[in-house]
């Protein structure tokens, strides 16, 4: 009984010691019960990560260069020219005015942008916007 005992207090202490330490200066990441970071994170950090991954955004579209859908910068660029609601049309209800022959494709993805919330939706915005 002593040696299960003893056996099972060792086998606690090296699984209470898995945790490695972290290099100094690296940035911490909250994740919330939705698998999401907290919004203790400033809007362009929560848009960049929605933007790399639940938003699936980087399938077609890259910071600097067209790939399949327009740039970040300039998606950007002509929303703050024309004074338009990114929001609005990521959920749907705006008119494409970028790149109106990819509506189509984007289209398809309406179907994650809708499911945001509007704090993701505005930290996406607000990382578009940072670029």
């Amino acid at each position: 009984m002593k040696k299960i005992l003893l056996l099972s207090l060792v086998l606690l202490s090296f699984a209470c010691k898995n945790k490695e330490a972290e290099p100094f200066g690296k940035q911490e990441i909250t994740i919330d019960s939705e698998g999401m970071p907290a919004s203790n994170q400033k809007p362009e950090e929560l848009g960049e990560v929605i933007f790399n991954g639940k938003g699936n955004c980087t399938a077609c579209h890259k910071v600097e260069t067209k790939l399949i859908g327009p740039s970040v910068q300039e998606i950007a660029k002509i929303y703050k020219d024309k004074n338009s609601d990114i929001i609005k049309f990521l959920k749907g209800e705006g008119e494409p005015i970028v790149d109106p022959s990819q509506y189509e494709v984007m289209k398809a993805n309406f179907a994650i942008t809708k499911a945001m919330s509007d704090e993701e939706l505005k930290a996406l915005e607000a990382y578009i916007y940072s670029r």
